[in-house]
């Protein structure tokens, strides 16, 4: 039976993938901050899909406890056959803010160094067997200029292509998953203003991680969900500069905490 691996797996994305992956018979570690949130989440997947569930505690912006993660998927014994790269957290913080240091550092260790750390681990375990899936979550917001978060995921959207290119051939897919407006409970937790954005852009994690195991399965270096994503991101890679700017900022302005 395969195993996947999820970082961020209690809410959002992270739970909608262990969801998935559990009705379809992988067996799952799960990996989180919140000890109490993540037993929860295991026995009811355990008891609804009868799947085993290893849980992980970590704090993936403290370099030992990413080490701790990488151990786990660098391990012979039950190896993790499928790493959703997915931990992460709303950042709208000014990047002129000096009191703001800190949660931008946060960010890049999270969502850029732990990233890289545990996509390195599988890449090499996967590629000791000749087979394997590596997904990372990034975002369109990479192709825009939402401050220090569009930074973020572009890292993480280029990143994910270079791992792709150089396992290429070794029987292991790399596959970044780049997402727009998503149902889930990311924006509250972050407390920004998505209120005013129109009902159209957004999409449900369900319907978002089907699709990305759809591209997963075909080998897809990048997977954007629904049409209308795909335009908007072609849009956002191809359109005029200055239209991309004006856009961002006014992006910018909207989503503004509380």
């Amino acid at each position: 039976m395969a195993r996947a691996l999820i970082t961020g797996a209690t809410a959002g994305i992270g739970n909608a993938f262990a969801h998935e992956l559990a009705a379809r018979g992988y067996d799952l570690v799960l990996v989180a901050r919140d000890l109490e949130r993540l037993a929860a989440v295991a026995e009811e997947l355990q008891q609804v899909h009868g799947v085993d569930v290893e849980v992980l505690r970590a704090d993936l912006a403290v370099r030992e406890q990413v080490m701790q993660v990488a151990a786990r998927i660098e391990a012979d014994d039950q190896p993790v056959d499928l790493l959703v790269n997915n931990a992460g957290f709303g950042l709208h913080a000014s990047l002129l803010s000096a009191t703001d240091v800190d949660t931008h550092a946060q960010a890049i260790d999270v969502m850029c160094l732990a990233m890289l750390i545990l996509g390195g681990a599988a890449g090499r375990a996967m590629k000791a067997r000749g087979s394997g899936r590596i997904i990372n979550v990034a975002s369109t917001s990479g192709a825009i200029f939402t401050g220090n978060y569009s930074a973020i995921k572009a890292w993480a959207r280029t990143w994910s292509t270079g791992l792709a290119l150089e396992l290429a051939g070794t029987g292991v897919t790399v596959t970044g998953l780049l997402p727009g407006w998503v149902r889930t409970e990311f924006h509250q937790r972050a407390g920004i203003n998505s209120s005013k954005l129109p009902p159209i852009v957004w999409i449900d994690a369900e319907t978002l991680v089907k699709q990305c195991l759809a591209d997963v399965a075909k080998g897809r270096i990048e997977s954007v969900p629904t049409l209308k994503w795909k335009i908007a991101l072609f849009i956002a890679d191809h359109g005029p500069r200055g239209f991309i700017r004006w856009f961002s900022s006014k992006l910018s302005a909207s989503r503004r905490k509380r």
